[in-house]
């Protein structure tokens, strides 16, 4: 009967951990935007008055993470109960009817910040947050970060998948070894401002005894850091059918596929057609990802595949289509030299905007057809459902709507940084593309402002309001670069697409481009991995092994 009289008392904060059962006709909630609750729901009660325990949220495809380490699943708010059901004590002693969670902190411990995501941003906070002042909780469908500039080497065997990808708790190693800081592979479904808890549904594969496992995390301060997901902009076909290039994942099937290919079209009684349909790999898009993989792609033909796959040499044909010009933020003498470049390996540079993609052809809008074999599909990100589904303030574009301190406004104790958030209108910023460095420097601003927030006494809840944050985030352009294939590379170190600056293309930018990524990879051990894979790759050729 404790824990029913603890439920009474107005579902305190430090009781989070209580599962409460709740008759349907006495739940009464805000049902923004037509979403369904995602509190579990009375279905019915059996003679023996034991309540069956029925979740009413959908189950989620966790293959699909488009993000930069967290689910695009959409929001759900708990309903506020007009009261509980009294039950046995009997009934509370059975794990089936608890809803899991960690409580919220109590007093004499230190104040609990709660990450969601494992990209750039949240894995630079990540790393810098004083675990002395605060606890952490990282909260992500992914356990790893992913080094993304290299992500495009990988597909064609220039470097092994584990050089790019670096696990959470080396780089926060509280994460793994704190008692009061933990590392969850789960998706957030939901978060409520007003209790200060975030709901969650783990990542698993049927190896748990209910499905889907679902549990809430109570905390003093959330960074919400869920990436972004491709644009498709609608179009019909793209998601069943285009392979895209944020995930180590998405890199590993872009090289299945590939390799299968080219093992396919050697196969006796192929046609001609149906040969160079297979070798026909065409990539959507030509900002810095399509342009890279085009450069790694052309590269791979002409160094590896002219050797190792003699009979199909000259069928393989790679496409790049953009509906406006490729590298659009380089500088414009920067943008010839690409296309010059590309064109010399082999690139065959389409302008054209798709209109339809189906199994086998892309058809664009002036009705031309596009056979294809693989097709890669890299034209930017957007805001994902789970930000668009978030009751909060929204920038221009749809990101969650920040200040110039990184807090989401009129909301207590959350911040927002990355791909997911954007400045406010109001605040006269523009809204931040969507680039690593500009990620990294958010998560490298925010570590500071809870420095500030610590020795103030402000990390637990509603404790900071109205405090002194420091100087707001300023983001300064360092340059862009990109690799074009061949030892050949970009580099534009202009602040800005209109500014002047030095702008430079070839071998010495192709060594400054490595050189630069080198030093940014997180540990000494990856630098390691990357700097032999290169290594490797230079005197012995890419590996065409199809492993799985």
């Amino acid at each position: 009967m404790a824990l029913a009289r603890v439920a009474r008392s107005g579902l305190r904060r430090s009781a989070g951990g209580i599962g409460s059962y709740i008759s349907e006709k006495d739940i009464f909630y805000e049902r923004a935007a037509g979403l369904k609750s995602f509190v579990p729901s009375l279905e019915k009660v059996n003679a023996n008055g034991n309540v069956t325990y029925l979740s009413t949220i959908n189950r989620v495809n966790h293959m699909s993470f488009w993000s930069r380490g967290i689910n695009t699943t959409p929001h759900y708010r708990f309903p506020l109960a007009e009261r509980l059901v009294e039950d046995s004590e009997s009934e509370y002693k059975e794990p089936r009817y608890r809803y899991p969670s960690l409580e919220a902190t109590k007093p004499g411990e230190k104040p609990r910040v709660v990450v969601l995501g494992t990209g750039w941003a949240a894995c630079r906070f990540l790393k810098g947050l004083d675990t002395k002042t605060y606890d952490a909780v990282c909260i992500s469908p992914r356990n790893h970060m992913v080094f993304t500039p290299l992500l495009a080497s990988t597909c064609v065997g220039t470097l092994e998948f584990r050089s790019v990808a670096e696990p959470v708790s080396q780089i926060q190693s509280a994460l793994a070894t704190s008692p009061n800081s933990h590392f969850y592979l789960a998706s957030c479904v939901g978060i409520d401002i007003d209790k200060h808890e975030v709901y969650c549904e783990t990542v698993s594969d049927g190896g748990l005894a209910r499905e889907p496992y679902q549990f809430k995390v109570a905390y003093d301060k959330l960074v919400i850091a869920a990436g972004a997901e491709p644009l498709t902009f609608g179009i019909k076909g793209v998601k069943e059918n285009a392979y895209f290039l944020r995930e180590v994942n998405h890199a590993q099937e872009i090289r299945k596929k590939l390799l299968l290919n080219l093992m396919l079209a050697e196969n006796p009684g192929i046609s001609e057609e149906e040969k160079k349909r297979l070798l026909h790999c065409v990539i959507i898009g030509g900002g810095p990802t399509g342009v890279e993989f085009s450069g790694e792609l052309s590269d791979f033909i002409m160094r590896d595949v002219r050797e190792r796959y003699s009979h199909i040499k000259d069928d393989i044909k790679v496409t790049l289509i953009e509906a406006n010009e490729i590298l659009s933020s380089f500088d414009v003498s920067l943008r010839q030299y690409a296309t010059n470049h590309l064109t010399k390996s082999g690139v065959h540079l389409m302008r054209g905007v798709v209109k339809e993609v189906h199994p086998k052809k892309i058809v664009l809008s002036d009705g031309t057809d596009v056979p294809y074999g693989l097709l890669v599909w890299s034209t930017g990100v957007g805001p994902s459902q789970f930000v668009k589904s978030l009751n909060l303030p929204k920038s221009p574009g749809g990101r969650i709507g920040v200040d110039e301190w990184l807090r989401v406004p009129s909301v207590e104790d959350v911040f927002a940084l990355g791909d997911c958030a954007g400045f406010l209108e109001q605040t006269g910023k523009p809204v931040l593309p969507a680039l690593a460095q500009v990620a990294e420097r958010q998560g490298k601003y925010l570590v500071q402002v809870f420095k500030r927030i610590g020795k103030q006494d402000g990390g637990k809840a509603f404790s900071a309001k109205d405090m002194s944050l420091g100087e707001p985030f300023v983001y300064k352009h360092l340059g862009s670069m990109a690799s074009v294939g061949r030892y050949k590379a970009l580099v534009d170190l202009r602040q800005s697409k209109d500014a002047k600056g030095i702008s430079l293309a070839g071998f010495i930018s192709w060594f400054i481009w490595r050189s630069a990524y080198l030093t940014r990879v997180v540990s000494w051990r990856n630098r390691f991995y990357v700097a032999v894979n290169w290594a490797t790759t230079l005197v012995f050729g890419r590996d065409n092994s199809r492993i799985g």
